[in-house]
């Protein structure tokens, strides 16, 4: 019973949940005592060897009480607006509950709209028309454009909800510069397929390198990002269509002919695009400030 409801919930179990379940609080006691159950948040446990989100934030959750939702800068990087937060995790409860819980950052509201209400991984988090709404009033607005960019680009924008969002929150700090943000946002997000050109896209906004054309066709060929003034390429390769003898041939061949045709070629793995990000927008930004003449 204990390892199906964990499962449910990665990992994560609540105290309340388990006495539901039957499980008296001797047995919860005697599971803590052997390492069966590990302590994350006061009555809230997990079962295994290593916690990583989103069981992470649904501790935090379960550690505020029922009503508690995921907000602002953990839900935002829990939707992957922006990426994981270092610091305390956001949770977003009713008045007259607790504000404090190791760890946390316990945000508390009048009323929570149901439209601003929903799941993410099985983790009650607001909206992301809502986390916008929040993440407005605690960060840059740099970082706010970012969030607002990204949410167009994993097809998360919903403008009618956002508005909504907006007309519940009038007077909350940041709604201003939201709204500035909105009246200048572009009408169709960059079409990225893969999980690896996001995350490039996503590099180069943090680095605030000029925006690339994406999945364009340039001398004959479909590129995943090019810069035209630049005359610079970039090519996001994934094991799976570009580690086989076949694959390097035919990539090898594009890169002569669109060389031949007054480009650059630059290409980038995985492993550099998440471990080395630096590395890249360094090297990417040296490309972009010498362009090759056509």
């Amino acid at each position: 019973m204990l390892a199906a409801l964990a499962a449910r919930q990665h990992g994560v179990v609540s105290r309340g949940q388990l006495l539901r379940a039957g499980i008296t609080p001797a047995a919860i006691h005697h599971r803590l005592a052997v390492r069966r159950l590990r302590r994350v948040h006061a009555g809230v446990y997990f079962v295994g060897h290593r916690l990583v989100a989103p069981g992470v934030y649904l501790a935090a959750v379960l550690a505020c009480g029922e009503r508690a939702v995921l907000s602002h800068r953990a839900a935002a990087g829990l939707l992957g607006l922006r990426p994981d937060p270092a610091g305390p995790i956001d949770v977003t409860i009713p008045r007259g509950g607790t504000r404090r819980r190791a760890g946390l950052a316990i945000h508390t509201t009048r009323a929570l709209d149901p439209a601003d209400v929903s799941t993410c991984d099985g983790v009650p988090s607001t909206t992301p028309a809502r986390t916008l709404v929040d993440l407005a009033g605690v960060v840059t607005p740099t970082v706010l454009a970012r969030a607002l960019e990204q949410s167009l680009v994993l097809r998360l924008f919903d403008g009618t909800a956002l508005d909504a969002a907006l007309s519940r929150a009038r007077g909350r700090r940041g709604i201003g510069a939201l709204r500035r943000l909105l009246a200048g946002l572009a009408d169709e997000p960059p079409s990225v397929r893969t999980e690896l050109e996001r995350r490039f896209l996503e590099l180069v906004r943090r680095a605030d390198l000029p925006q690339p054309a994406v999945n364009c066709v340039v001398a004959g060929y479909e590129v995943d990002f090019h810069w035209p003034a630049a005359r610079l390429i970039v090519e996001t390769d994934g094991r799976a269509t570009h580690g086989t003898p076949q694959g390097f041939d035919r990539d090898r061949a594009r890169d002569l002919t669109l060389e031949l045709a007054g480009w650059r070629v630059m290409r980038v793995a995985w492993r550099q695009v998440v471990r080395r990000p630096e590395a890249v927008s360094a090297l990417l930004r040296r490309m972009l400030d010498a362009p090759r003449a056509p």
